[in-house]
């Protein structure tokens, strides 16, 4: 079995790196906080943006995961030196440099989502990830670094706390039968990327050669809007019906007055107010991993807050 590096330890970054120990291969997280080691993962604290730290660390490795995020009202300053060290630890030390990235490259579209699209967003956001993976591939089509990106849209799942769209801002309400609020239009079809098919997709493309040099979307379940999947979290809670509710626009211009988070978001209020379908046939016709069924997906996720609600009390 192999080494893998991987940066970050949130939501994905946890989930690809204990997937990977339970493979039987050697981890190595590195974050700047660190933590206690757990079976088969050692947890190193570093700056992953600095690049002969994370370089060193690197010696050895059969794939870096880049799973690290800055907060996300740093995108644009934190980011690309975080994507320069890991391009340049994985130069340095012949590694797959495994991207996970989103969507937000693309700007707003109309239609499915799929890779053969133009990265054309054109707000900072989107701009800095549409950056970030030409920087990637620009080097891997000069033979520099193996590289590939996996592109997700908004995580659900097992081990999603952050962000409000079904996270925790809304499980724990479905959970007590309260009603909840969305973001844009709670009707509107979207594509949920369940947390543990990301992280087997970043684990496959990271052995299939046949992968890297591009970009793949993570097999994704088909697209259900905010309202469909509370109904399905309540009915399988035994909570339901739960309302859902559309956060008024005056809610949320107060909101950013205090928030620099709920500022960033209106760059990206597009994906909310309108369909935003991920097509994932791409990856489907290469390789193994196929999304999860929803009503597991949901299952799933019911019975790990369930957990941490108890665990926390």
């Amino acid at each position: 079995m192999s080494l893998h590096v991987v940066m970050g330890f949130g939501p994905a970054g946890a989930a690809t790196a204990r997937l990977l120990a339970e493979q039987g291969h050697t981890v190595r997280v590195v974050t700047r906080s660190g933590r206690s080691p757990e079976p088969g993962i050692e947890h190193v604290a570093a700056d992953a943006a600095d690049s002969a730290r994370l370089t060193e660390l690197s010696k050895g490795a059969a794939a870096i995961h880049s799973c690290a995020a800055p907060p996300y009202h740093h995108w644009v300053r934190d980011w690309p030196p975080l994507a320069s060290s890991a391009c340049a630890a994985a130069e340095a030390s012949g590694a797959v440099l495994v991207m996970l990235g989103n969507l937000y490259g693309y700007g707003p579209v109309a239609g499915p989502l799929t890779e053969r699209l133009p990265l054309a967003a054109t707000g900072p956001k989107g701009r800095v990830r549409a950056a970030l993976w030409e920087q990637a591939r620009r080097l891997h089509e000069q033979g520099r670094i193996r590289a590939v990106e996996v592109r997700a849209s908004d995580f659900f799942g097992p081990g999603v706390t952050d962000g409000g769209h079904l996270a925790g801002r809304v499980v724990p309400r479905v959970l007590r039968g309260k009603p909840v609020s969305t973001l844009g239009d709670p009707d509107a079809p979207h594509s949920w990327s369940y947390l543990p098919d990301v992280a087997r997709a970043l684990v496959e493309v990271a052995g299939e050669e046949r992968a890297w040099g591009r970009a793949w979307h993570v097999p994704t379940a088909p697209a259900r809007s905010a309202r469909e999947m509370v109904d399905r979290l309540a009915a399988g809670a035994g909570t339901g019906p739960v309302a859902v509710r559309r956060l008024a626009p005056a809610v949320l211009g107060v909101a950013a007055l205090f928030s620099p988070l709920v500022r960033e978001l209106k760059e990206t209020r597009y994906q909310f107010d309108r369909p935003y379908v991920v097509d994932a046939s791409a990856y489907e016709a290469e390789f193994a991993v196929r999304a999860t069924p929803v009503d597991e997906q949901v299952a799933a996720t019911l019975r790990w807050w369930r957990d941490r609600v108890a665990t926390s009390g």
